[in-house]
């Protein structure tokens, strides 16, 4: 099964505007996802970019850039144009702002696909960590069927806690009835295109949210569960800096352990 991850990355974010060159540890942040992603059991990682400044500088630490459209709306639209000139039967969306994407977690969304001609598409989600991310609208929550398919996304806290209280709302975090939307998609290339030519669907507006244009189209979604870890986007400079310190530690870290020594062996 022929597998390409592609990283849709714009330069003109509303948020944060040119984000995916921001540096992180001498490196683009857009060059740490890609190497991550080359770092999974895939066999090509390709970055699809309406920007000719993203697509040099991924150019630049030898990475491959596909220049696409400046009108599409959507990630989705982005990857269907990108995959017109790619061979692969699997496509993954790996978001460009997540540059501690685990290489683990983009097998796991892989893994239903090789496993179960059945399924179409997959995603991730993980353990909501307080009753702040629940209640939150920027994270978004997914509940789920017996058989791990996605009933639903929403920025509202879901499944509804009667009465509001905090400690009902602890209850449904730690009985798993919600979990935080990790956004990795992998795709079938029939349901990549397939997606990518239907209409928006009225709660996929509502919600601003465009996986569920798949719910309202019948396609099953199979939420795949990660470690609670997981899913450290970077929307704003503020998550930039959080996200500068975390690789920081982590490189000094790594570099102890390279030059730690074993101690003497003292036994006689």
């Amino acid at each position: 099964m022929s597998i390409v991850a592609i990283i849709p990355a714009r330069y003109a974010s509303s948020r944060f505007p040119g984000k995916p060159l921001c540096d992180i540890l001498g490196k683009p942040m857009i060059q740490h996802v890609y190497e991550r992603a080359a770092r999974a059991h895939v066999d090509r990682v390709l970055v699809a970019t309406d920007d000719e400044r993203i697509a040099s500088a991924v150019r630049a630490f030898g990475g491959e850039a596909l220049m696409t459209s400046a009108a599409h709306r959507s990630g989705t639209d982005r990857l269907a144009e990108a995959v017109q000139s790619v061979h692969a039967e699997v496509v993954i969306n790996v978001q460009g702002d997540e540059p501690l994407i685990e290489p683990a977690h983009i097998d796991a969304a892989i893994a239903p696909l090789r496993a179960e001609p059945t399924v179409e598409m997959t995603t991730l989600a993980a353990p909501l960590r307080d009753v702040d991310e629940f209640l939150s609208p920027n994270v978004v929550k997914v509940v789920c069927d017996a058989r791990g398919n996605a009933l639903y996304f929403s920025r509202s806290p879901i499944p509804s806690v009667r009465g509001g209280s905090s400690e009902r709302a602890r209850t449904t975090i730690e009985r798993g009835l919600a979990w935080r939307h990790i956004g990795l998609y992998a795709y079938r290339r029939a349901t990549l295109l397939r997606l990518a030519s239907l209409p928006p669907a009225t709660l996929e507006e509502a919600e601003a949210l465009e996986q569920l244009r798949a719910l309202a189209n019948g396609i099953a979604v199979r939420v795949v569960p990660v470690s609670a870890t997981a899913g450290m986007a970077v929307d704003t400079p503020q998550d930039l800096e959080r996200v500068r310190a975390l690789m920081a530690r982590t490189a000094t870290d790594v570099a102890h352990l390279k030059g730690a020594t074993c101690p003497p062996n003292t036994s006689s």
